[in-house]
């Protein structure tokens, strides 16, 4: 018998899917493109859309304790089945990529141990002595999950105690070398040469990025020992990767000036801790960011498992993905996402991508799965709260999509594009009528219509 996931594992699950690599790296990210005053109303923002996207989950839970297929279940119980399965597949191809950047970024840390000045052997975790690492990871987490979601969740809740220590340190001495005139020096960033507002805009896709994961206890509620544990841990977990990601960034402006910590290596927090107590301080990090990371990628692991699983016996996927094993793992699902990600690493090899890179694509193939969880709330709440939650959560996604901006809404429609293949081919392997109706036609032709200038605009 399957053992179910209680309040701890699924907040652990939670916290750790977003306390992963992008943390460590958030100094320097944010630094990079905001100065103090759009880095405290872009958090803001973020922090109150966040909350009201978390909220929305929670009161959903609630409203419709049936769905229990993820965060897909209420696109497609709200909007048709076509944009249903568009939710489900961005929001698998996230996952994917989002494990390919955990383990590029776990090799790049590794190279903070092995490489000098004379000897790049991992570098940013795209050598090839990277990607044969990587690819070792990939095929153990693969093992681990396949003896059963609960084990990984079990190991998962260690990996995330253990990352909070490197993490606590951090702030604690942060804070004690905090200096005010060092953090509101250039306040407006004058020296960026780009307006307050603009530069709020700048900080939405790399906030959205170390939020990715607040659905989690949302997708695997399937296997939660109580329904309400799951509105709960997210909850809990946003509120405290909320305060995490606050403390790191403003604590870190008064601990070196802004234009000196934009130009750091990522993660720029090892660099920060070299600054305040030694070499050592880099030890730290790269130790803390390598357990981080490696506790993030097993729970985007079970979660990018589980999508294409729970679309599967939801008749949103081809039904050879609703397989599980003797242990209650998703294991044909399993095997298409690591398949998936291994072929990622191969391309990273190819063409030299970095992690930044991979950060951007995968939040922008969660825009849309977000957008809807609050639409589908808007459109069933029938309390004046619901309403409230439904909209400030919808207009939280809107937002994100006109702050990622043109070129990375045409790299989501050239992805979402081939989608479509896999969406009629799922029709037919479920016996279902083929025929498509009306809204389901005009949306096809939409993604179509933009997938070629798309195209054509991003290979230019």
């Amino acid at each position: 018998m399957e053992k179910k996931l209680g309040l701890a594992a699924l907040t652990a699950l939670v916290l750790s899917s977003m306390l992963g690599a992008g943390v460590f790296s958030l100094p320097q990210n944010m630094a990079h493109v905001a100065a103090p005053e759009a880095l405290l109303i872009g958090w803001a923002i973020t922090g109150v859309g966040i909350l009201m996207l978390a909220l929305a989950m929670l009161l959903l839970t609630r409203l419709r304790p049936e769905l229990d297929g993820g965060i897909f279940t209420y696109a497609r119980e709200g909007f048709g089945e076509l944009v249903g399965f568009c939710s489900a597949w961005g929001y698998w191809l996230c996952a994917v990529i989002a494990n390919v950047s955990y383990l590029v970024i776990v090799f790049s840390a590794l190279s903070f141990f092995t490489d000098t000045p004379e000897l790049r052997f991992f570098g940013d975790g795209n050598t090839w002595q990277s990607i044969v690492g990587a690819s070792l990871l990939l095929w153990l987490v693969h093992w681990l999950i396949l003896r059963g979601v609960q084990t990984a969740a079990s190991i998962n809740l260690l990996a995330t105690l253990a990352k909070l220590i490197p993490l606590g340190l951090f702030v604690v001495l942060a804070a004690m070398v905090f200096q005010l005139p060092t953090f509101s020096m250039d306040f407006s960033g004058l020296s960026l040469g780009v307006p307050v507002w603009e530069q709020v805009k700048n900080t939405m896709l790399i906030t959205l990025w170390v939020f990715i994961g607040v659905e989690g206890a949302v997708v695997v509620s399937v296997r939660a020992r109580h329904k309400k544990d799951v509105g709960r841990a997210t909850l809990l977990a946003v509120c405290s990767a909320l305060v995490v990601y606050l403390l790191v960034t403003l604590l870190s402006l008064g601990v070196v000036p802004r234009e000196q910590l934009a130009s750091m290596r990522n993660p720029s927090m090892a660099g920060l801790m070299v600054n305040m107590i030694g070499p050592w301080g880099e030890v730290i990090i790269a130790a803390g960011l390598i357990i981080s990371v490696c506790g993030a990628y097993l729970s985007w692991t079970i979660m990018a498992a589980e999508v294409p699983w729970l679309a599967a016996t939801h008749k949103a996927f081809p039904k050879m993905f609703a397989r599980q094993n003797a242990n209650g793992a998703p294991s044909a699902s399993l095997w298409l996402t690591n398949i998936s990600v291994q072929l990622c690493l191969v391309l990273i090899w190819l063409t030299n991508a970095d992690y930044n890179t991979l950060l951007t694509i995968a939040s922008e193939m969660i825009l849309v799965p977000y957008l809807l969880v609050g639409a589908f709330l808007l459109k069933i709440g029938h309390r004046p709260l619901h309403r409230i939650v439904g909209l400030c959560a919808s207009l939280y996604g809107l937002w994100l999509l006109y702050a990622s901006g043109l070129m990375h809404l045409l790299l989501s429609v050239v992805l979402y594009a081939p989608g479509l293949l896999v969406f009629l081919y799922t029709r037919y392997s479920h016996d279902h009528d083929n025929s498509l109706n009306m809204q389901e036609k005009a949306i096809i032709f939409l993604i179509l219509v933009a997938a070629f200038p798309a195209t054509w605009m991003l290979m230019g």
